[in-house]
């Protein structure tokens, strides 16, 4: 009965300690990659518990991150290639 809620805090924490590094990409905390000044256990330790609980939503702004990064590249590099040929005519 209480294996699922165990499996679950588990898999958060562990989804808490591999990602902590890149945090910055789940539109958590600093937008910056080592922009936070404090002690890096008090901060690691608020990440895991954060992600203990909240892993499905983090995964999905995640994913939705990566998504909206990957057209807004592909936006740039289209909006560069018609500029560079606006420029030779």
């Amino acid at each position: 009965m209480n294996l699922p809620i165990v499996l679950f805090l588990a898999f958060g924490v562990l989804f808490g300690l591999a990602t902590y590094s890149n945090r910055h990409l789940f539109s958590e905390g600093s937008t910056r990659r080592g922009a936070g000044r404090g002690d890096p256990l008090d901060g690691r330790l608020a990440w895991v518990a954060g992600c203990a609980l909240l892993w499905p939503l983090l995964l999905l702004t995640g994913l939705y991150g990566a998504w909206y990064r990957s057209g807004v590249r592909a936006a740039a590099r289209s909006s560069s290639r018609r500029a560079a040929t606006a420029t030779r005519r």
